[in-house]
C-alpha cells in the first residue's frame, strides 16, 4: 500500500538515487573503475526518470495555471490514463476546477439576475470611472431616455450636451439634482442622484436618471386648472351683476331721456353703455378661458392619420392658397392609425397649423410640413413643422403657459389647450425651434 502513494514513490526514487551515488562514490575512492562503469547507466537512468517525472508534473501545473489564467474551468485532466504519480495531482486539479466552475456559475447567475432587474426598471442607470470617465455600464432605460445606443466615455457626452456633462462631473455622492438634458433638440427635465463605490484602487460613480417632464407637466396643468377655476368663478360672479345692473340703468335712462335738456343724461348713458360693453367683454373673456377646464373625458376611436391630414388640407386649402403657403404631407406608412378623440385631435392640429401659417407669413417661400411616423414601443409621432422665424429658448420655455402669447391679439389659450388635450391622451407635445430657421411641434401618442 505504501508504494501506491506518490509521495512514497518519490521517496523511494530519491533513496535509490542516493544509494547509487554513495556506491559510485565508494567505487571511485577504491578505484574500482570497471564496476563504476557498469553503475553509470543505472545512475543515468535514475536521473532521467526523476527529471521526466518532475517535468511531467511541471507541465501539468503549467496547464492548470493556464486554465486558471484564461478562466477555462471546463478543462478536464484525465486521471484514469495518467501515470500513477500524476493521478493525485490531476485529481486535485479537477476538484479545484469544479469548485471554480461552481463559483463562476453562481457569480454569472447573480450578474444576469441583477442585469435583468435593472433592465426592467424605468430609471436610467449609468456607471463610470471617476478618473478617466470610462463608462462601465448603462442600462436600456437610459439608452432610450437619452436616445444613445452606446456611450464609451463620459467625454463622448460633452459634444452632445455640455450642460449635462458638467452636472455629471460635478455631482457628489449622496446628492440629487434637477437638471435638463438635450434630447432631439428638446429640453427634458430630469432628476439625477449619485452614489459612489471603490474596487481596488479605482473609484466609480453610479448615477440614476429619472425623467420628470411628464410628472411636472401634469402637476403644472393641475395647478393652472385650479387657478383658472378660482379666477373664472370670481370674475363671472363679480361681472354678471354689474352687467345686469348697467343694462337696467341704461333702460331707465332711455325712458327718461325726454326730460334731459342739458345733455347730462346722454353723457351718463354713454358711460353706462361703456360699462355694459366692457362687462360683457369680461364675461366673454372668462368664458373663453373656462374652456381650459371643460375637457375632462375623451371619446376614443381608431383614427387614420392620413385621413386627418387630408381633412385638414381640405379645410385649410382656401387660406393656404390665399397666403401662397405650400403644405407638404409626409407619411411613410399610409395605414398608420392611432386611438384618439378625433374632434380634439383636429382642434390641436388646426391650432398648430394656424400658428404655423402666422409664423411663415413674412417668408418669401412659406412652407408647412405635416409628417407622421411610428416610434419604438408602439408610440406614434405627428409633426407640424414650418420654415418661419423661429423662437428663442426663452419663448419656447413659456409657450405652453396659459395667458402667454407672442401675438398682439393672441389670447394665450391655444397651446395650453393643446397640451391639456395631449395629456388627456396620455401623450405629450414637444417643440423644437431655431431662430431664423423655423419651428416644429411634435405630438407623441
Amino acid at each position: 500500500m505504501i508504494f501506491r502513494s506518490t509521495g512514497n514513490k518519490l521517496f523511494i526514487k530519491v533513496l535509490l538515487l542516493f544509494t547509487v551515488l554513495c556506491v559510485a562514490a565508494w567505487l571511485l575512492v577504491r578505484s574500482e573503475f570497471k564496476f563504476l562503469v557498469l553503475l553509470l547507466p543505472v545512475l543515468a537512468y535514475q536521473l532521467v526518470d526523476l527529471y521526466k517525472s518532475q517535468r511531467k508534473a511541471q507541465d501539468e501545473l503549467d496547464q492548470f495555471v493556464e486554465s486558471v489564467h484564461y478562466r477555462d474551468f471546463s478543462r478536464y485532466f484525465d486521471v484514469k490514463h495518467a501515470p500513477a504519480e500524476l493521478q493525485p495531482l490531476r485529481h486535485g486539479f479537477n476538484e479545484i476546477n469544479s469548485t471554480f466552475k461552481v463559483i463562476s456559475k453562481e457569480k454569472e447567475t447573480q450578474y444576469q439576475y441583477l442585469q435583468k432587474i435593472l433592465e426592467l426598471v424605468d430609471t436610467g442607470i449609468l456607471s463610470f470611472q471617476v478618473d478617466d470617465g470610462q463608462v462601465v455600464w448603462m442600462n436600456e432605460s437610459l439608452k432610450r431616455m437619452l436616445q444613445l445606443p452606446y456611450l464609451k466615455t463620459l467625454g463622448s457626452l460633452q459634444k452632445r450636451d455640455q450642460s449635462l456633462y458638467a452636472v455629471l462631473n460635478a455631482i457628489r455622492p449622496g446628492e440629487a439634482k434637477l437638471t435638463t438634458a438635450l434630447i432631439d433638440k428638446s429640453q427634458v427635465k430630469m432628476i439625477i442622484s449619485c452614489t459612489a463605490f471603490q474596487t481596488g484602487d479605482k473609484q466609480f460613480k453610479l448615477i440614476a436618471f429619472q425623467n420628470v417632464n411628464e410628472a411636472m407637466d401634469e402637476t403644472e396643468s393641475k395647478a393652472w386648472q385650479k387657478l383658472l377655476n378660482v379666477m373664472t368663478h370670481e370674475i363671472m360672479n363679480s361681472v354678471a351683476p354689474i352687467s345686469s345692473l348697467a343694462s337696467t340703468l341704461k333702460g331707465r335712462l332711455d325712458a327718461s331721456a325726454g326730460e334731459d335738456k342739458a345733455g347730462m343724461l346722454d353723457d351718463l348713458g354713454l358711460g353706462i353703455e361703456t360699462i355694459q360693453r366692457r362687462s360683457e367683454g369680461l364675461l366673454r373673456f372668462a368664458e373663453t378661458y373656462r374652456n381650459l377646464n371643460k375637457i375632462s373625458e375623451l371619446h376614443l376611436e381608431k383614427v387614420h392619420v392620413l385621413d386627418v391630414f387630408r381633412n385638414l388640407q381640405q379645410l385649410m386649402l382656401p387660406t393656404l392658397e390665399h397666403k401662397n403657403i405650400e403644405l407638404e404631407i409626409i407619411i411613410k406608412e399610409p395605414e398608420l392609425e392611432l386611438q384618439a378623440d378625433i374632434n380634439l385631435l383636429e382642434q390641436v392640429m388646426i391650432n398648430l397649423l394656424v400658428n404655423a401659417m402666422d409664423a411663415v407669413k413674412e417668408r418669401p417661400d412659406p412652407k408647412i410640413i405635416l409628417a407622421a411616423s411610428s416610434l419604438p414601443k408602439g408610440k406614434i409621432s405627428i409633426k407640424v413643422a414650418d420654415n418661419g422665424a423661429g423662437m428663442s429658448q426663452e419663448v419656447v420655455d413659456k409657450i405652453f403657459i396659459p395667458f402667454f402669447s407672442t401675438k398682439k391679439t393672441g389670447s394665450g389659450i391655444g397651446l395650453s389647450l393643446c397640451k391639456q388635450i395631449m395629456m388627456l391622451h396620455k401623450g405629450n407635445i414637444q417643440v423644437q425651434s431655431i431662430e431664423g430657421e423655423g419651428t416644429a411641434f411634435q405630438l407623441i401618442f
